[in-house]
């Protein structure tokens, strides 16, 4: 049964429209292929959609935190889309035009050129590419090849570009391909043991020995492509200092940089582009999702010296979709006029917070992790076997050799929560619960630089090597578990919340709301989230090494257990009215 607020009629009238519902579902599993994904977990119809809000056949509405894997940057048919929409369906503009110019073309390169990172908006050329992000891959691939006369390309472990032939070989799972693939630094599941700065470092010394090492194997390569933060990956967001790294690794050989931005771009990640946060101007940047308003679009934007193709060196029937351009002037111009990105970034950081106090309730959430409103919850196993003292004592020893990527104070954290002293990773930092009616927010001074007010350079150290022991157990994390994701992800429907699951394992629990997501709606799909945990943990065989006593978790489980339709019927009503205030 789906607990969710409920819009059926009498019982006669529910009964029909289950049986549509169900007859939908079991046409859709005869005559699909077997390839389709989203539709395995989440057996819903949707029929009607607004904001965060989606309304299923059935009558049952959820929460949904998918958010077509992070396209609806304004949720569902958000007036201002459906508005520039209708205009041009209104004025008789042609709506298949293949790469020719047109007004709404215009416009849209307009806006789209005015977000850009600065050092690229002056000197930029934009490609429209076949409507996924995938192909706006293979273009980039293409554009480089043309551009350095070589073929190579460096990619990272974990990435996810597409599932075209070309992006489907730079992505994380390929074999028997033509990249060259590097480590991706990440704190909790660090490829080198020791995550943080440490572990940052290791990875771009490796990335400047496979280039400089003539043995290595790797020939000089057209490009580099990475994900500011990877997100099929798992959601690990790059640390700054690193993607600088990258930059001037590939700046100092001639290499071009590819960033993906297709899912962190308009504002996702709490800046327009990812790429701010790091200061960093790539050579192309890869462009989809949320650029069409909701409607296919893919472009790649590049520097204009790197415009080798001849005429017709990249194509597509679909390039002209002038409704997506339309949709998408609409939604860049709303991104930017009313600073959603920094809404998303304090939002995000408030929503991690209390995902990290849930944490620490729960052994099965071994990490929580994110940018913005771009957020993951790694599941785990939680009867795994504990890190050994020498194993623990030895990690801490890697951790605390030397600084980070020629900072000494740098902490290995993602931007401004890089902070020395402090676990890099998001070991366990103790926030405030999930509930309770209302939000968190940040709490800690900081200077300009990120670092707490006051804080000493004997300070620094004396806390650094106090977080290298406290976050060394994160570098040698317990299993992954991709059956407790799939039964979160299956508690979360239950009531009424929509979730992706993402990872090398597909264990972290994705939440990837609109932009336009109000506090109300963020704490109720907080406290679903936190519900379907708990319940999970209940059912669990190894239910008391799950959960570790808190003050206010018997509260969170009377609530998970309890099955009456008004109490989450008034969490969707709270929800819709929300939608409509926003």
């Amino acid at each position: 049964m789906v607990v969710t607020e409920s819009v059926r009629g009498d019982t006669s009238e529910s009964a029909g429209v289950g049986a549509a519902h169900e007859g939908i579902l079991r046409r859709q599993s005869a005559r699909e292929s077997a390839a389709r994904t989203y539709a395995r977990a989440l057996p819903i119809v949707p029929v009607r959609a607004r904001g965060l809000t989606i309304e299923g056949a059935d009558g049952s509405r959820y929460l949904d935190c998918l958010s077509g894997a992070g396209t609806l940057a304004l949720g569902h048919n958000h007036p201002v889309v459906l508005e520039a929409i209708r205009k041009v369906l209104d004025s008789g503009a042609p709506l298949h035009v293949l790469d020719l110019a047109t007004p709404v073309k215009d416009a849209f390169i307009t806006e789209l050129f005015r977000t850009l990172p600065p050092g690229l908006a002056d000197n930029a050329r934009v490609q429209f590419c076949g409507p996924a992000g995938t192909d706006a891959v293979e273009a980039a691939f293409k554009l480089v090849r043309a551009a350095t006369g070589r073929s190579g390309i460096l990619a990272f472990s974990g990435a996810y570009h597409g599932m075209t032939a070309g992006a489907l070989e730079a992505s994380g799972g390929a074999y028997d391909v033509r990249v060259a693939r590097l480590p991706y630094p990440q704190d909790y599941r660090c490829p080198f043991g020791v995550g943080g700065g440490h572990g940052a470092e290791l990875a771009a010394r490796w990335t400047e020995s496979v280039l400089d090492d003539p043995k290595s194997g790797v020939r000089h390569p057209a490009g580099m492509i990475l994900e500011p933060v990877q997100g099929e990956g798992g959601v690990i967001p790059a640390p700054d200092e690193w993607m600088r790294r990258m930059r001037g690794i590939t700046a100092d050989r001639s290499i071009p940089l590819i960033a993906d931005e297709v899912q962190t771009g308009v504002g996702r990640t709490g800046s327009f582009w990812a790429v701010e946060h790091s200061g960093v101007t790539p050579d192309v940047m890869v462009l989809s999702k949320a650029i069409g308003g909701s409607l296919p679009l893919a472009v790649i934007v590049y520097r204009d010296d790197l415009d080798a193709w001849q005429p017709g060196a990249h194509a597509g029937t679909f390039r002209g979709n002038q409704l997506a351009m339309a949709a998408g002037m609409a939604t860049l111009a709303y991104v930017r006029e009313n600073r959603l990105a920094e809404r998303a970034a304090d939002l995000g950081t408030r929503m991690l917070d209390q995902l990290r106090g849930l944490a620490a309730e729960f052994d099965c959430i071994g990490d929580v992790r994110g940018r913005g409103l771009m957020i993951g919850v790694e599941v785990v196993e939680p009867e795994a076997e504990p890190l050994r003292e020498k194993e623990r004592a030895r990690s801490a020893g890697l951790a605390g050799e030397g600084g980070a990527l020629g900072d000494p104070d740098w902490g290995g954290g993602v931007g401004d929560l890089a902070v020395p002293g402090r676990s890099a990773g998001p070991g366990r930092p103790r926030g405030a619960g999930v509930g309770g009616g209302r939000l968190v927010g940040p709490d800690s001074a900081r200077t300009p630089g990120g670092r707490p007010t006051g804080v000493t350079p004997t300070d620094r150290a004396a806390g650094a090597a106090a977080a290298a022991m406290e976050s060394s157990r994160d570098h040698h994390p317990r299993p992954a578990a991709p059956e407790l994701a799939v039964a979160i992800q299956r508690e979360c429907l239950r009531r009424g919340l929509i979730v992706e699951l993402g990872g090398r394992h597909s264990s972290v629990v994705r939440l990837l709301p609109p932009l336009t997501i109000s506090d109300e709606q963020a704490t109720a799909v907080l406290d679903r989230l936190a519900d379907a945990v708990v319940a999970v943990s209940r059912n669990h065989p190894g239910h008391d090494r799950l959960q570790r006593p808190q003050p206010g978790q018997q509260r969170r489980a009377d609530r998970a257990q309890s099955t009456d339709r008004a109490d989450h019927a008034g969490r969707g009503d709270r929800a819709d009215r929300a939608d409509e205030a926003g």
